[in-house]
């Protein structure tokens, strides 16, 4: 069953997304090495709106991690974008 992006708030949605990401080594690193990111600075700062726009566009960028993560989570793609785009608010 999938989930709305009504169904949690977007920083839930990223903090999960995040953590999906980071339980694929080959993603994690990725992720790392694109959004300049270490791992103390997901320790210190995993909650910052920033730090979860930088997660959730480095999925965005390429969309077959968008699409694992998503099915992953149980929810559509759309609402890990719909995420992002309400932390930028």
């Amino acid at each position: 069953m999938r989930r709305s992006v009504n169904d949690g708030d977007p920083t839930e949605v990223a903090l999960t997304a995040l953590a999906v990401s980071l339980g694929d080594d080959a993603r994690a690193s990725r992720l790392l090495d694109l959004t300049g990111l270490s791992p103390s600075d997901l320790r210190e700062r995993a909650a910052e709106p920033d730090v979860l726009v930088a997660v959730l566009r480095f999925l965005e960028d390429h969309e077959p991690d968008l699409l694992a993560v998503a099915e992953a989570m149980g929810r559509k793609p759309q609402e890990l974008v719909a995420a992002r785009s309400a932390l930028e608010a």
